[in-house]
């Protein structure tokens, strides 16, 4: 917090509150959301939230098991 703007708290990154991540479990908001390229390609999105400890992958907003996301990032050996 800083003098010039008294009873704000500052922060590098606003999102504001409608974009913020929902979790599907307890609705909370506090939320990571990271969305990343698996090995054979695939575009995840892999949410974690820090009220309930709820985890989810999706792809194309499907919901994705933990074992597909494990089988879609493995590297292929020759």
């Amino acid at each position: 917090m800083t003098a010039r703007f008294p009873g704000v708290q500052m922060s590098l990154v606003t999102t504001p509150v409608s974009q913020l991540a929902v979790c599907a479990q307890c609705a909370g908001t506090r939320v990571t959301r990271i969305t990343m390229t698996l090995t054979d390609g695939s575009v995840v999105d892999f949410a974690s939230c820090h009220t309930c400890e709820h985890k989810t992958w999706t792809e194309a907003g499907t919901g994705l098991d933990v074992s597909d996301v494990l089988r879609k990032a493995q590297k292929v050996r020759a």
